[in-house]
C-alpha cells in the first residue's frame, strides 16, 4: 500500500552549471510541489501504513531549512536542479521515514521529476 502528503516550498535558486544565456543561469523563484510517498503493510490493528502526523513531522524541518531560502546556500545544493533538490530531500527524511519510497519535485504545475532512493546494487 502507498500513501502520500504533498507539500508545498517557496525557494528562490539559480543553475550555476548552465550557461550564462540560459534563463535559469540567474537567480529566479519556483513554488515547488513536493510528494512524499510512504509505502508498506497495512497494520491489521491500526489499519494504516503509517500515520500522516508522521510524515508532516518528518517535514517539519525541511521545511523550515528550505522555505523562503535561496537554495545554493543550502549544504549540498549548490546546483540545485529538481533532481538534486529530490535526491537531497530522500538523504534528509530517509533516517526518519524507513518506508519513504517515492519522491516528486514540481518546479511547475507541468515539470518534474520524481526519485525512488539509491538503486539496488548489481549483482556479481
Amino acid at each position: 500500500m502507498d500513501i502520500f502528503r504533498i507539500f508545498h516550498l517557496q525557494c528562490a535558486r539559480r543553475l550555476p552549471a548552465l550557461p550564462d544565456t540560459h534563463p535559469c543561469s540567474r537567480v529566479h523563484g519556483h513554488s515547488f510541489e513536493v510528494e512524499l510517498t510512504v509505502s508498506g503493510e497495512v497494520d491489521a490493528q491500526l489499519g494504516w501504513v503509517c500515520d500522516f502526523t508522521e510524515i508532516e513531522a518528518a517535514w517539519r524541518p525541511i521545511h523550515e531549512a528550505l522555505d523562503h531560502r535561496y537554495l545554493n546556500d543550502v549544504a549540498r545544493l549548490d546546483n540545485p536542479t529538481s533532481e538534486r533538490l529530490a535526491i537531497w530531500l530522500w538523504g534528509q527524511l530517509k533516517p526518519s521515514l524507513p518506508g519513504l519510497s517515492r519522491i516528486r519535485v514540481m518546479e511547475t504545475h507541468d515539470s518534474g521529476c520524481i526519485y525512488r532512493g539509491e538503486p539496488p546494487a548489481a549483482a556479481s
